[in-house]
């Protein structure tokens, strides 16, 4: 029998997640709370049924061993992805505003285990991008080496 991870087993390792229902959701929401997001870095694939997001993640699962080594806490490019598409909608901002930088505050799901519903990531400024989907799959993957 194995162990559940723990937030800590990813103190020094690039972190590659998903999220297949709402508990798992919930770890990658307190993953990207704070990230800065540019809307230019927002890209619906819609061939494929997905939506990316290049963000630039705080990570909070090396906030404590960088303080306790007296080093500057990190940031991290992170590739948030969304799977099994259907339609996307945005309030409080609009992708043609190519320069507008946003923070990430959560990520939700409000349908049932499985099934289809809508995902619910909300962004400052009063701004938030619903994803509708047929089914959760969220991946959270770093992309680059963490930086100051």
């Amino acid at each position: 029998m194995s162990d559940d991870a723990r937030f800590e087993d990813g103190e020094e390792n690039a972190l590659n997640i998903g999220a297949f229902d709402k508990r798992d959701l919930e770890v990658v929401s307190s993953l990207i709370q704070d990230s800065i997001l540019p809307t230019s870095e927002i890209k619906w694939l819609s061939n494929s049924g997905k939506l990316a997001l290049l963000i630039n993640r705080f990570r909070w699962e090396d906030k404590d061993l960088a303080l306790s080594q007296r080093r500057s806490p990190e940031r991290v490019r992170s590739l948030l992805m969304v799977h099994h598409v259907k339609n996307i909608s945005s309030v409080g901002f609009s992708a043609k505003q190519k320069d507008k930088i946003l923070s990430t505050l959560s990520i939700s799901f409000d349908g049932g285990e499985g099934g289809s519903g809508n995902i619910l990531i909300v962004v400052s400024g009063n701004g938030a991008i619903r994803v509708e989907v047929d089914a959760l799959e969220v991946n959270l993957r770093d992309v680059t080496i963490p930086y100051i």
